[in-house]
């Protein structure tokens, strides 16, 4: 591979975003020192970690764990195996469950969507429950496909054993892996997460409202659950969205309402009051073009295969950089998605991510004669 000229780079990444403000930047305090078990900070975007205290012990996640089951239900919905409208019978087993419920009432039929209303604002248990045994036969059988999904997502310190998160020695989660499911939840599913946002659901003539109180108190919150039981004790994730900038916040283990609710006001606030996000490149647009040898074209465009966005500390924009490498001798054919290539992006000195440069296009074989040429080129190249 050889480094090719880079001020296309840098004046794309200039260009898109401005200047930045020649004032000083800010220093970037330590995190706050929360009273939880664990906790952890995150751009979503970016998937930089902000904060972090024992982000990958295992512990109990309460109705945390309704993150999960909404992820499944939201991805049966997606393959088309359920459907919003489809009516589900309410079991006993659903009827019976204890905690947090909807009061849906056994032997009736409930539509799939007002139950994952039901299971996402009031944090109804036998929701949870009637939606796992419509979705896979049993409360058991849906907890396979939560670990499945939860391996597919990298959930490494996780188990499930429910679709409630009700006490079971084999049912742990950590902060990390809740906040990948929360991410997974933002980016694949964006048209079903208003609903975590919705500070009330009314069902059988009662009403009840959002646990979240940061609902109330943060207007950039908009999302996403609460969790309590006297073993994991009070638990929190938020979302929150201030100048295009998304960040969300995991908190468990707190001793209360109130405690949890103050623990991730305080995390989200430090994320953004010191930190800042940028989309620099977005996905498919061409930010070098690269020589192809032997093709039915002499040039190969080269871009990124999703948006790349940086979380930085604030003031250091002015700060980045970035460089490419390709890859020498590129010989058709060329296949579209494959990597030809590296972007770097730097912040003084320091790296701050790596994405492989790939093929916007397919370039074909070129003729005879023309690869004959190209093959004289290359030897006096």
């Amino acid at each position: 591979m050889h480094l090719v000229n880079i001020i296309k780079a840098i004046f794309i990444l200039t260009l898109t975003h401005g200047l930045a403000l020649a004032a000083p930047p800010i220093p970037v305090p330590a995190p706050p020192a929360l009273a939880a078990k664990s906790y952890i900070l995150l751009d979503p975007n970016s998937g930089y970690v902000l904060a972090e205290k024992t982000p990958d012990a295992r512990l109990e996640p309460a109705s945390i764990t309704k993150l999960m089951t909404a992820y499944v239900l939201f991805n049966e919905l997606a393959n088309g195996a359920v459907k919003l409208e489809d009516e589900v019978s309410i079991s006993e087993k659903a009827w019976r469950a204890p905690g947090s419920r909807m009061f849906i009432e056994v032997d009736t039929r409930v539509k799939v969507e007002d139950l994952l209303r039901g299971m996402i604002i009031q944090s109804g248990n036998d929701a949870s429950i009637a939606l796992a045994e419509n979705t896979a036969g049993s409360e058991s059988s849906f907890a396979t496909l939560m670990n499945h999904h939860a391996k597919r997502l990298g959930m490494t310190g996780s188990n499930f054993v429910n679709s409630t998160g009700l006490p079971h020695k084999d049912h742990y989660t950590t902060a990390r892996d809740i906040a990948k499911i929360a991410r997974a939840l933002l980016t694949e599913f964006p048209a079903y997460y208003p609903w975590y946002s919705e500070k009330q659901f009314s069902y059988n003539n009662i009403t009840q409202y959002n646990r979240n109180k940061l609902l109330w108190r943060d207007k950039s919150v908009d999302g996403m659950k609460t969790g309590h039981t006297d073993s994991a004790g009070y638990c929190l994730v938020a979302s929150a969205l201030r100048d295009k900038m998304r960040l969300i916040s995991v908190v468990l283990g707190t001793k209360s309402e109130e405690a949890r609710a103050k623990q991730s006001q305080t995390l989200l606030n430090f994320g953004f009051r010191f930190f800042e996000t940028h989309n620099l490149y977005s996905a498919g647009e061409p930010l070098s073009t690269a020589r192809i040898w032997k093709g039915d074209k002499e040039s190969l465009p080269l871009g990124l295969s999703d948006d790349l966005y940086v979380t930085i500390p604030r003031g250091r924009y002015k700060s980045l950089s970035a460089n490419m490498l390709l890859a020498e001798n590129i010989l058709a054919p060329a296949n579209k998605g494959h990597e030809y290539g590296t972007l770097s992006i730097r912040m003084g000195d320091k790296p701050v991510v790596e994405k492989p440069l790939i093929a916007l296009e397919e370039v074909e074989t070129g003729s005879f004669v023309s690869r004959m040429l190209d093959e004289v080129k290359m030897w006096f190249r």
